[in-house]
């Protein structure tokens, strides 16, 4: 398993657009991806999951992945997040 921790920059937090693109970036690979924030943990794959977190500015968030193509799938919403301007 592989994690990495973000704090969210982004003045609206993670809403409905970054998080379609967060988790449409998930969607790309096999291994379940999963984003938790305040003791919770959601599916990263399910836009609904992402939305009901209510991640906001400054937050720090927890994204972890497990399968065969762990390292690349945070590789890829790392990289996700630094473009969509969420986290540095």
């Amino acid at each position: 398993m592989e994690k990495r921790d973000f704090t969210i920059t982004a003045e609206t937090g993670i809403h409905a657009r970054p998080a379609t693109i967060l988790v449409q970036a998930a969607s790309k690979f096999s291994s379940d991806v999963t984003l938790s924030y305040d003791g919770k943990s959601v599916n990263l794959k399910s836009i609904m999951g992402v939305m009901s977190l209510g991640v906001g500015q400054n937050a720090s968030v927890t994204i972890a992945a497990s399968g065969d193509d762990e390292k690349e799938a945070l590789d890829a919403v790392a990289e996700t997040m630094k473009n969509e301007g969420l986290s540095d």
